[in-house]
């Protein structure tokens, strides 16, 4: 029996060895992947993405820069954004970008005040191109991001792997966001919560590999495949028949990415 089609809405492919990469095209079809929205943590990451766009249809690169590392110099965004006015075509989205929170928790002297510049600098972008924007804003960091997009009025929003509290996943929710759910709903209990608060009209699936993944991913290189295991979770979770949730979902990450 055929598998339903999916769409990997986040994953960093150009981070992945030649060799896993390789694998992973090969066996996209076999698992009925139709597209990975392929997201960059620099420039570098944007020129390399875009390349493996041009060479396979199905990678939907999207450009940006990864909060979790040291900032840019002004130069390097300068830089940056220009070629993302340039390529603006052949990109689906800004991202990764957003806020650092794990490298805050590390030094809790690095400015925030500087990562939020930048990440309005994107939104400005995004919002000029009518492109989304692909958000790592977790915890308390989540709450100054949606006041920023409220601030630029941005509606496509994609918070990946998102982890916060209930009254911003409540704002969220209000403001049409879209959010994206990893293979380890399966056993992460938090996951599980948002899961079954988040209407299933706002919810997407991805790996973000190469990440890996605990439970009974243990061990395994991360693959797009693992998300069918996601989708039969969701549905567990929502009390809604699989074949159902798949058709959502799918429909959920072609209508915010254009695909």
């Amino acid at each position: 029996m055929c598998k339903p089609s999916l769409i990997d809405a986040h994953i960093h492919l150009d981070l992945y060895d030649w060799y896993e990469r390789d694998k992973i095209l090969q066996e996209l079809e076999l698992y009925a992947v139709e597209a990975l929205i392929t997201v960059s943590s620099n420039l570098q990451s944007s020129r390399t993405n875009i390349d493996l766009s041009r060479r396979d249809a199905r990678v939907k690169p999207a450009a940006g820069f990864h909060p979790e590392q040291e900032l840019p110099s002004e130069g390097e965004v300068e830089e940056l954004l220009s070629f993302i006015e340039l390529h603006q075509q052949e990109i689906v989205a800004i991202g990764e970008v957003g806020l650092p929170y794990y490298k805050m928790k590390e030094d809790p002297d690095v400015e925030v005040e500087r990562y939020i510049d930048l990440l309005e600098r994107f939104m400005i972008e995004s919002k000029r191109m009518n492109k989304p924007i692909i958000l790592h804003a977790v915890y308390e960091h989540a709450p100054i991001v949606c006041a920023l997009l409220e601030k630029h009025s941005i509606g496509k929003a994609h918070f990946h792997w998102f982890k916060g509290d209930d009254e911003t996943v409540d704002r969220m929710i209000e403001n049409g966001y879209s959010i994206s759910i990893t293979p380890d709903v399966l056993y992460e209990i938090e996951i599980q919560k948002l899961v079954r608060k988040y209407p299933v009209e706002g919810i997407m699936v991805e790996t973000d590999g190469p990440w890996r993944f605990e439970g009974e991913f243990q061990g395994r290189m991360t693959h797009p495949g693992m998300m069918h295991r996601t989708i039969e979770k969701i549905a567990e979770i929502k009390g809604i028949p699989e074949a159902d949730v798949y058709k959502q979902l799918f429909k959920n990450t072609n209508d915010l990415y254009g695909i």
